[in-house]
């Protein structure tokens, strides 16, 4: 009753605004009547176009009752004159406005045709972008490669001049066990050794463990000391309860010895007695290694003709190598140039490079040009293509749907039809049924009124009887019904009368009575039988035990 505190503001709680009944009066046509198509949100609050319809409407009315009336020819010539010159007005406006709707969308369509040609642009350049970095990734994926057979080849020829005289040199087994990364210890797979390929050579493989019959054996050559267990269960540190849980009595008892322990082995490692500093002791010699082994040396006749063969060797490997070189220079023809390019030092390289370079760029403006036109005409040609896709379509898409709905309204037409037809079947054979039944009821009503025997006669007596008899009581009846409502009435108007003038002390005295007459008779019948209840317990009691004392 006194305010209200609210979350939210007027405007976030406000709903459309409320717009009351109105009502006309006769003879009166109010000007704010043609704002009634106008509500909220649609037109309302005014802006500058509705205020320029209110203007227009407004130009109507005084246009309107500055008409001359049709009472001379003269003035109906007049009054066709001022319709024809507003209704070219009229005519005037409207092509103006559609002028106006026609700029908007042609704006609307320039802003869409901007953004997708940026749209365009954009994915060109992301394209271009995607495609100048592959060839860059591919390109230095190709140097890389180059300077990594560079590299090996210049080891290659670095390793070759080390002994350019091909001189044979003896194996020096010693500098080889001395020398981790030599191919003592570490072998290259092109000299044909594989590490991976006998992996499982160090494995230890055991018929006794790893076969079922080798397993058989070894059971039964064993012991049978050997098979039975015995594994004693340790004791609990602590006091554990029937349930398997440990007290907290148990557990103090236990980090209290823990730490005694600690203590313990503190003091005792305090008290022990310094060792005395180590005296000369016996230094055993090593064990002397075993005399080196030497080879026998070979005779001059077998060193020429491995000589010989070495040369013979090395000849064809080079000439193997020189083909290998040649056909890489021709797979790498074109990085070659390019690498030449780059270094090239003298005035004529340069200037044919140059002429190359202008006639290059020349080809691609013209080039690009050709695109540019090219895809200018494609763009025509596609904007051209979809307005008559886009209206085709629209066409086919109006003229689909007017022809379902053209079915579904034949299809309720039908089902319409139908449905009539079918109440007009029954119908039809309800009413061929009432009459008749109501035929026959005449015939039978008939048959009763001109039969002459003295039973047909007695019978309609008796009914007729029957029927007034109960329109007698039923009337009676009603009858009294209402004088027993009007009596009730009537009564009800007393005792509300009677409640009004009633005191204090009179209702106390009714209260009273109610409570003499009916509470305290109702406790006395439910004491009176508690206690009959209770006096035959007693016997009853007596009689199960007799009963009960019997069977068992």
């Amino acid at each position: 009753t006194l305010g209200t505190q609210t979350d939210y503001r007027d405007g976030e709680a406000q709903t459309d605004p409320y717009s009351p009944e109105y009502i006309v009066r006769s003879g009166s046509v109010p000007e704010i009547l043609a704002l009634a198509t106008l509500t909220w949100g649609r037109g309302l609050p005014a802006g500058q176009a509705e205020m320029e319809i209110i203007d227009r409407i407004r130009e109507k009315r005084a246009w309107e009752a500055a008409l001359p009336p049709m009472d001379s020819p003269s003035n109906i010539a007049k009054r066709l004159k001022m319709m024809e010159a507003m209704e070219r007005k009229e005519w005037a406006y409207r092509e103006e406005e559609i002028d106006k709707l026609h700029k908007v969308q042609m704006e609307v369509f320039k802003k869409l045709l901007q953004r997708q040609e940026e749209n365009q642009n954009e994915l060109n350049a992301m394209r271009l972008n995607n495609h100048w970095q592959n060839h860059q990734k591919a390109k230095e994926e190709k140097m890389r490669k180059i300077h990594h057979d560079c590299a090996l080849m210049l080891r290659k020829l670095i390793a070759k001049r080390k002994n350019c005289m091909g001189k044979l040199e003896r194996r020096d087994i010693i500098r080889e066990y001395n020398d981790f990364s030599s191919q003592t210890y570490a072998p290259l797979s092109r000299i044909g050794f594989f590490p991976d390929n006998n992996s499982d050579y160090y494995a230890v493989k055991n018929y006794y463990l790893n076969t079922f019959a080798g397993l058989c054996e070894l059971e039964k050559s064993a012991p049978p000391s050997v098979f039975p267990l015995k594994i004693k269960a340790p004791k609990p540190k602590c006091i554990i309860t029937k349930t398997g849980y440990i007290k907290r009595s148990g557990r103090l008892e236990v980090v209290l010895a823990q730490v005694h322990q600690a203590l313990l082995e503190k003091k005792n490692k305090a008290k022990e007695p310094k060792k005395p500093p180590p005296v000369c002791e016996k230094v055993e010699s090593p064990v002397p290694k075993p005399p080196t082994l030497i080879l026998e040396k070979p005779s001059i006749e077998e060193e020429e003709i491995e000589l010989a063969v070495v040369c013979l060797q090395k000849l064809l490997r080079g000439r193997a190598l020189q083909n290998m070189i040649f056909e890489g220079k021709e797979r790498h023809l074109d990085l070659i140039q390019e690498l030449r390019t780059t270094h090239a030092l003298q005035e004529d390289g340069q200037l044919l490079l140059k002429a190359q370079k202008q006639m290059t760029l020349s080809l691609q403006r013209q080039q690009d040009s050709q695109m540019q036109q090219l895809s200018a005409l494609e763009r025509d040609l596609a904007t051209v293509e979809g307005r008559a896709l886009a209206n085709m379509l629209d066409f086919l898409s109006k003229e689909l749907v007017r022809l379902q709905e053209e079915q579904k309204i034949h299809a309720l037409i039908m089902l319409a039809e139908r449905q009539r037809r079918m109440r007009e079947a029954e119908e039809s054979g309800r009413r061929q049924l009432e009459e008749s039944r109501r035929q026959e009821e005449d015939e039978l009503f008939r048959q009763a009124r001109e039969g002459d025997c003295w039973d047909c006669r007695q019978t309609i007596d008796t009914y007729l009887e029957d029927v007034i008899l109960s329109s007698m009581e039923w009337t009676a009846e009603e009858q009294a019904r209402e004088e027993i409502q009007k009596r009730a009435v009537e009564i009800n108007d007393i005792a509300y009368e009677m409640e009004s003038r009633r005191t204090r002390l009179q209702s106390e005295e009714i209260v009273a009575e109610l409570v003499y007459n009916f509470l305290i008779p109702e406790a006395e019948k439910n004491f009176m039988r508690e206690r009959v209840r209770q006096s035959q317990r007693k016997h009853l009691y007596a009689a199960h035990r007799i009963i009960h004392g019997g069977t068992e």
